[in-house]
């Protein structure tokens, strides 16, 4: 089964929103390089990072659901790290820092009603909207195994890869996983004809990881693109689609290219998104990790759990004190 990793009660598991776009857009930090590992530089930002996994653990709780939580490591291999500055013994030290602050979360606030996973985040070694130089699938292995190696050895339930772009680096972070004894979650970017960044059309890219990795995935998600630039590829009848298990979109219905150029945040219409994540729901069964991507927040998820679960949306909100 895709999913065996993932408890078996409850169904619904929520994943978080946007978290780069949500502190830069709303509590105003600056994150070099979109990267969220700089927060851990200053109290201040392990307060806020605190403060936003807490709200997220709050939503499952009120919703009845699992939660998976992101470390905030998606920028945070070696060429970025250069970028930012970190001597690689720095990197790595807060890799490890980041999955023990969440494991420690995990133990605090995992119940059997309320199951909590750390997911390992991983991101692709260059942009997420551009394929970029592509690695084979070896030299994606070789650049990714550090990373995932701290992540895994530091306590981390899964190795998450997100916003990938191309099929060789998910073939390579899906290698390195599996020899460090941690299932696997790939879940690529497509662009608004549904193809991955490369002109790959999602099934085939599904279906190569696959073949190259004798499924070693747990299964795949799509993330980082609005349901109304992928939903026309997916079809019920594809044994493919049976591999997707979550899903993580953008609140904006436009293109990277016009993301990559707007100097504002897109929030688009969380009520929408909802119903159009609540119509996959149905169709897709086996999908059952649901979050958010670019320009979402708590409100989105919010809004995205009311409607797969089909409560209404008053049940998830906050008691009054």
């Amino acid at each position: 089964m895709p999913n065996s990793f993932l408890p078996d009660r409850p169904r619904i598991i929520l994943a978080e929103g946007g978290m780069e776009t949500s502190f830069i857009f709303d509590e105003g930090f600056e994150l070099p390089f979109f990267s969220s590992i700089t927060l851990l530089r200053e109290q201040s930002g392990v307060d806020a990072l605190n403060a936003y996994y807490a709200r997220h653990i709050d939503l499952a709780r009120r919703a009845g659901t699992g939660l998976i939580l992101d470390t905030p490591t998606w920028r945070a291999s070696a060429d970025w790290g250069d970028r930012l500055g970190y001597s690689r013994v720095a990197l790595r030290a807060e890799n490890a820092r980041s999955a023990q602050m969440l494991s420690a979360i995990k133990t605090a606030h995992s119940t059997d009603a309320t199951p909590i996973l750390v997911n390992g985040c991983i991101g692709p070694r260059g942009d997420g909207y551009q394929p970029g130089d592509i690695m084979s699938p070896e030299a994606a292995e070789a650049y990714h195994d550090e990373q995932v190696a701290v992540l895994c050895n530091a306590g981390v339930d899964l190795i998450g890869a997100i916003t990938l772009t191309n099929v060789s680096e998910a073939i390579g972070i899906a290698r390195s996983a599996r020899r460090h004894g941690r299932p696997c979650v790939i879940s690529f970017t497509v662009e608004t004809d549904g193809r991955l960044p490369t002109g790959q059309s999602l099934g085939d890219a599904i279906n190569e990881v696959d073949q190259a990795t004798d499924k070693s995935p747990a299964f795949f998600m799509i993330n980082c693109a609005h349901p109304s630039h992928f939903i026309h590829v997916l079809d019920e009848r594809a044994a493919w689609t049976g591999r997707l298990g979550g899903l993580r979109a953008n609140a904006s219905c436009k293109s990277h290219a016009e993301l990559d150029a707007s100097d504002t945040l897109d929030r688009g219409d969380p009520a929408a998104l909802a119903i159009a994540y609540a119509d996959i729901s149905r169709r897709f069964p086996a999908m059952r990790v649901f979050g958010g991507c670019c320009g979402t927040d708590l409100r989105h998820v919010e809004a995205i759990a009311s409607a797969v679960l089909d409560q209404p949306t008053d049940l998830l909100e906050p008691a009054n004190p």
